[in-house]
């Protein structure tokens, strides 16, 4: 990823005035650019949208899905995980032209230009705002990391290889099949 030419300290309010679509994240007042997806991440994410969805049909549960969409948590931090949800409880809340809160979970895929902000400066503001599930998928490893939040902090729950399940504990008896993942 890479940086705009600096300026000040940009806000949310810079953010909004960019064109619809701009490859942009505000991190920590920073407007960072990254390419688009590569076809791998494209098809993580497709892989991602299709087994939730499923399942919540499959459940008879609501809630919001979507990839790439705007989460404002502050002034200084919007960004676009890879994939997110919403609870059913939460949507009317939180969900309007863009998800205006924490999403209940997070899901970022890791690519080498975006490995620092999503496993540490993005960590922290999803902890720091209470996203209750935050899961990195790393395709080059072929494995999978959950944390949970618990009394404000994350902990890693569960590491998962390319064979193994990683269980959700936003959306109980759900579960990442890794080897359909990065198949």
């Amino acid at each position: 990823m890479l940086t705009v030419e600096k300026k000040k300290k940009y806000t949310v309010d810079d953010y909004m005035m960019l064109e619809e679509g701009a490859p942009f994240q505000l991190i920590n007042n920073e407007l960072i650019m990254s390419p688009s997806p590569n076809s791998i991440h494209q098809a993580i994410v497709a892989r991602l949208s299709k087994i939730i969805l499923i399942f919540l049909e499959s459940e008879q549960k609501g809630g919001y899905t979507a990839g790439s969409m705007d989460v404002v948590f502050d002034k200084n931090n919007v960004f676009q995980p890879d994939f997110l949800y919403v609870s059913e409880e939460r949507v009317d809340e939180i969900v309007k032209e863009r998800v205006e809160g924490s999403p209940d979970m997070a899901i970022e895929i890791l690519s080498p230009s975006n490995a620092y902000y999503d496993l540490i400066q993005k960590k922290e503001v999803y902890e720091k705002y209470g996203v209750k599930e935050y899961i990195i998928f790393d395709p080059i490893a072929k494995n999978a990391h959950l944390y949970a939040l618990k009394d404000g902090i994350y902990y890693l729950h569960q590491k998962a290889q390319q064979n193994e399940l990683l269980h959700s504990l936003i959306l109980p008896g759900f579960s990442f099949d890794l080897t359909y993942i990065f198949k």
